[in-house]
């Protein structure tokens, strides 16, 4: 299993997840590459964007693939033929809400288990966790649950749970540290420009980083 979790921000320090993200592809020459957007508005100018960076660091096949519409059957074939699944950022409920009403997320876990790569920034991270928790915390940065999703349960497949955007002041720290009081997993929280990327059984945490668990918080050395 191959997963790339982006804590966000289009910072230079991507570029090294990026490039780790092509490196894991078995098939370089023709790297296809799916793009899931959290919403279909503004869904072609956010693509044309992914397009453009990804294409600089060797993928040559790109496919956009919105979920909060109908999904056709074939648009469906074509994503899970991709060397690459990214889930966008945006809001984790509504995108999380879409993915499982289109009946899509036992094939993101099929895909990911047989081999594929697969990608999240931030709320696409979340969604690639055991559960998306994490997008209302803390308070002050929450995601607004307006499509009233009570099923939190995401793909499941990593064994820590994901907080993007981290940043090293008093309330973030107070607020992670509370949940990961009430949670059995590690927090891991990534400043943007950095994040985690799983391979098998062993995963690297790229740029600046903290795991808070049981009430406790330690900070990670850059990779």
């Amino acid at each position: 299993m191959r997963l790339v979790l982006y804590s966000g921000g289009q910072r230079p320090e991507n570029r090294l997840l990026h490039k780790t993200l092509f490196d894991l592809c078995e098939q370089k020459k023709h790297a296809k590459f799916t793009y899931i957007p959290f919403c279909s508005d503004n869904s072609k100018t956010y693509f044309s964007r992914i397009t453009r960076r990804y294409r600089s660091f060797g993928f040559n096949q790109f496919h956009c693939l919105p979920v909060d519409r109908v999904v056709e059957k074939a648009d469906l074939v074509r994503a899970l033929k991709s060397d690459v699944i990214y889930l966008a950022g945006g809001n984790t409920f509504y995108f999380l809400f879409h993915l499982k009403r289109s009946g899509l997320m036992p094939h993101l876990k099929k895909f990911a288990l047989r081999g594929g790569v697969l990608a999240g920034l931030s709320a696409g991270a979340l969604i690639l966790t055991p559960n998306i928790g994490l997008a209302s915390v803390p308070r002050f940065d929450a995601d607004e649950n307006d499509v009233g999703l009570k099923d939190l349960e995401g793909l499941d497949l990593t064994s820590f749970e994901f907080s993007p955007h981290y940043s090293d002041n008093r309330g973030r720290n107070t607020s992670l540290l509370n949940y990961s009081k009430k949670t059995k997993l590690p927090v891991y929280a990534s400043v943007d420009g950095g994040g985690i990327v799983v391979e098998g059984d062993r995963f690297t945490v790229h740029g600046k980083a903290a795991v808070f668990y049981r009430g406790h918080r330690v900070l990670l050395q850059n990779v």
